[in-house]
């Protein structure tokens, strides 16, 4: 794995289903990112909630809520828009995940870890 870029095949990551989890060494030894398709498109984020720094996955790779239609913290609640990383629900309410730049071309997804 590259310290600027992680690849996934495009195939790994389904449709509002898990996210495909990452290190991100420049943030510390146990930082990690995640990535999920929402609508068709890939989107990247810190593993971190932003009403206090725990990772958000319920269990690992589990980021949508039982609807699937929000990224959901295990620990209170919170709920993100996937397209934004925005929180609507919870006790971070108007702030935002940290997003991570990601493309996905020729079958393949790429997070961008250096351009955050």
């Amino acid at each position: 794995m590259s310290l600027n870029a992680v690849t996934f095949d495009s195939a790994a990551l389904p449709e509002k289903g898990d996210g495909l989890r990452f290190d991100i060494p420049a943030l510390g030894p146990h930082a990690t990112g995640f990535v999920v398709r929402f609508e068709g498109k890939p989107y990247a984020y810190v593993n971190r909630c932003a009403h206090v720094p725990v990772e958000l996955d319920w269990e690992h790779g589990k980021f949508f809520n039982m609807t699937q239609e929000w990224l959901i913290c295990a620990t209170h609640g919170a709920m993100y828009a996937p397209e934004t990383g925005y929180c609507v629900v919870g006790p971070c309410q108007g702030k935002r995940l940290s997003s991570i730049p990601v493309t996905e071309a020729d079958g393949m997804i790429t997070v961008h870890l250096d351009q955050f």
